[in-house]
């Protein structure tokens, strides 16, 4: 299995969190999975940054962004060249260190899954 790391998020996963990943499933599902509450206010649609995360280690072992993520990731706050959109990230066989970022684009926090 692939190990993901999550960095401390003063407000999603304040210790931080190591876990064991699904590959093949998106980043995104992999964090609700494990209770780590990450905004995805399009529904995993690829519609919007909420889901924005930045990929410390690993980053090229991911599937390929689309040319949709690259436009959306644009206006993503925080944007870095390991930037990616969660929901649309598949884990690979390489284990990842994931930062999310302190602040979304999005006006309004999810409540739920």
């Amino acid at each position: 299995m692939t190990e993901i790391v999550i960095l401390p998020h003063a407000d999603l996963c304040p210790e931080g969190k190591t876990f064991q990943a699904d590959r093949g499933k998106s980043l995104c599902d992999n964090l609700l999975d494990q209770g780590i509450e990450i905004e995805h206010a399009c529904e995993k649609s690829c519609a919007c940054t909420t889901c924005h995360v930045i990929v410390r280690e690993g980053y090229d072992s991911l599937s390929p962004s689309s040319e949709d993520e690259d436009d959306l990731l644009d206006r993503a706050w925080g944007l870095t060249p390991v930037s990616r959109l969660s929901c649309q990230a598949r884990v690979g066989d390489t284990n990842l260190v994931i930062e999310i970022p302190k602040y979304t684009i999005n006006y309004a926090k999810e409540a739920g899954r």
